[in-house]
């Protein structure tokens, strides 16, 4: 196997280049092999494996730099960097991360997990190299996705004044435009990128503008250039902000990916490379369903069935039945995601009521201004974003929400511990900033039918509410126990005496195995579901005082912020002169792995929990 001789950076150069598409077709093998078991991001890796080794090819790592946007599309980079074995552990505590990693590799230049941030993460690195006097080449790769993200176009605006290098791969995988990699626009590029027009363009360029008048003949000609290349090539907009458009080329074609690459290289200035790939290239199911195969679970090759398929539904699963009840009730009910409609369950919503969906892109900010917009126009939007990737739009929440007091519902899946994608996308900061927020009400449901009475009372809410719930299977405990939801009201489970329990959200679950461990231990303790982050229930953790010599609060939020520094503040302004336990996460990132591990790490599972208040007693 050709892929075997890949021990470390620049080994694909050894490769003879007849035998390329070979090693492609190992990478594909050994990709789809590896992410079967482990889980992954399969359908946009496939699609950029020759992308890969063309800018491995073209480039010395690591002194040359490529960025990956988002970086879920890094796995062949992985592996032309001599990172084979670590995909055994792929994902996996204490494993090889999912993204790029600077501590994993020098040819991680930049960590990356949310998207839109490549250009602006390239042109820091640009400005860097100039301003030391050295010369490496540095690529940012990016997806037509991303760029849906306002972030991209900042940089993009700012990039343009560049006059050094600077190349910007776009990975454009979507196939419609594929019609554009046609005849014209090869031979167009050839003749605008080719040594001798480069030269002779530059040096014509200069001596009109030397002359009496040639400016304006230089801008008659670049007129007239531009017009005729507005007619065949699809990357006017670029061109137009000052950055030279170079494509579309067929992603797949490593020769021809290679070629614009070094066309590129001479450039001084920025220059956009348009390459057209296909998602989940070379597994039939991964090109068939591309958004299942995004992220994936484990699965079966031969089927590209689930390995281990769900026999309960996950809080998505049943967030996405709420939308539909509420939506068939109430038609000023709208939804808002970022491109995240099959991620958040609004796949059914989008479907039924496709007037009142609204997929915005990559654009969380945007996103959360636009419900803004929505509700001062009278109608209920209900925006439904994961916890990390709503952090983005902070200003946003905080400037047009907020401040005017409008009803927008905030729907925060995967709040909390999320697992293999590490740091970057754990759900665990959104109760510190949100609550810093005036205006702002934040809930998080025990279990599944109290996401259901939540996002009710949410559309019923005038004013800023959030529910946060976590990823996975739906809790479906102490379904006896629903009383009906009041403003700021915790709900006592179980009232007894000496040590109490105040959970939020997921952390009943886990309250409820502590309770009954200690119950066994023969010490009485009660049981609050705190319900409301923000406010606090005062007056029932007040009452906790008279019976309690412990109270325990628990959550899956960091420190700085939390649920537990509100009922700490409470208490202290109350001389309470029991002990206080507040179990959260640590003020750290919290990287991949299995959650019940991760849990375990960073001392809220419920056997850490356990001994803190035993060694209390």
């Amino acid at each position: 196997m050709y892929l075997d001789r890949i021990q470390s950076e620049n080994d694909i150069k050894k490769i003879p280049e007849d035998k390329l598409p070979i090693l492609a077709d190992e990478i594909r093998q050994f990709l789809i092999e590896k992410i079967s078991v482990t889980g992954g991001h399969l359908g946009s890796n496939l699609g950029a494996v020759e992308l890969t080794m063309a800018l491995h090819l073209s480039l010395d790592l690591p002194k040359d730099k490529i960025i990956w946007d988002v970086g879920h599309q890094s796995y062949t980079h992985k592996l032309l960097t001599g990172r084979r074995e670590g995909f055994d552990s792929l994902r996996k505590f204490g494993g090889m991360a999912g993204f790029p990693k600077r501590i994993e590799s020098d040819c991680d230049c930049f960590n990356t997990g949310h998207s839109s941030t490549s250009i602006s993460a390239g042109l820091g690195l640009v400005k860097a190299r100039d301003l030391r006097g050295e010369n490496h080449t540095i690529v940012s790769v990016i997806g037509d996705g991303s760029l849906t993200g306002g972030m991209a176009y900042e940089a993009l605006n700012n990039a343009s004044k560049l006059e050094t290098n600077f190349i910007i791969v776009l990975n454009d995988n979507n196939m419609s435009i594929s019609e554009n990699v046609g005849g014209v626009s090869k031979y167009l590029n050839g003749i605008r990128t080719a040594d001798g027009y480069l030269d002779l363009k530059e040096s014509i360029f200069t001596k009109l503008m030397n002359i009496p008048g040639g400016a304006n003949v230089v801008k008659t000609i670049r007129k007239t250039k531009s017009t005729l290349k507005s007619m065949v090539i699809p990357g006017m907009f670029f061109e137009d902000m000052g950055i030279t458009y170079l494509g579309p080329v067929n992603g797949h074609d490593i020769d021809a990916v290679r070629e614009l690459l070094k066309d590129a290289k001479r450039k001084k200035g920025p220059v956009l490379v348009h390459v057209i790939t296909q998602k989940g290239k070379g597994y039939t199911p991964a090109e068939r369903h591309p958004a299942r195969f995004h992220g994936t679970e484990p699965f079966v090759i031969e089927t590209g069935l689930p390995s281990h398929p769900r026999t309960k539904a996950n809080y998505t699963d049943v967030f996405s039945t709420i939308m539909m009840k509420l939506a068939d009730r109430n038609p000023e009910v709208v939804a808002i995601t970022a491109a995240m409609a099959d991620g958040t369950g609004l796949k059914r919503f989008r479907n039924v009521y496709p007037e009142r969906f609204f997929d915005v892109g990559i654009a969380e900010e945007h996103a959360v201004t636009f419900a803004a917009g929505l509700a001062a126009g009278g109608l209920k939007p209900i925006v439904c974003i994961y916890s990390s990737f709503l952090q983005r739009a902070y200003d946003q929440i905080l400037h047009d929400v907020c401040i005017q007091n409008l009803p927008v519902v905030f729907a925060i899946d995967r709040a909390g511990v999320v697992g293999s994608d590490g740091e970057t996308h754990q759900g665990i900061f959104d109760i510190s900033f949100l609550s810093s927020i005036p205006n702002m009400t934040i809930m998080a449901p025990k279990n599944k039918w109290e996401l259901s009475d939540m996002m009710k009372f949410a559309v019923g809410f005038d004013g800023p509410i959030s529910v946060r719930y976590p990823r996975g299977i739906a809790y479906d405990g102490l379904e006896e126990f629903r009383a009906p939801v009041e403003y700021g009201k915790a709900e006592t489970i179980y009232a007894e005496s000496k040590i109490a329990l105040v959970a939020l959200g997921s952390m009943v679950c886990t309250a409820e195995g502590v309770r009954n461990a200690l119950k066994e231990k023969g010490y009485p303790c009660s049981l609050v579901n705190a319900r409301f982050a923000k406010p606090i229930d005062e007056e029932t953790i007040l009452s906790l005082t008279k019976d309690h010599d412990i109270i325990v609060t628990m959550e899956e939020n960091v420190g700085s912020g939390r649920f537990g520094e509100k009922v700490r503040d409470l208490l202290d302004e109350n001389n309470f002169a029991g002990k206080l336990i507040n179990v959260c996460i640590p003020d750290e990132y919290v990287e991949h792995g299995n959650v019940e591990i991760l849990k375990k790490e960073i001392g809220i599972d419920e056997e850490s929990v356990l001994e803190r208040i035993v060694k209390e007693l």
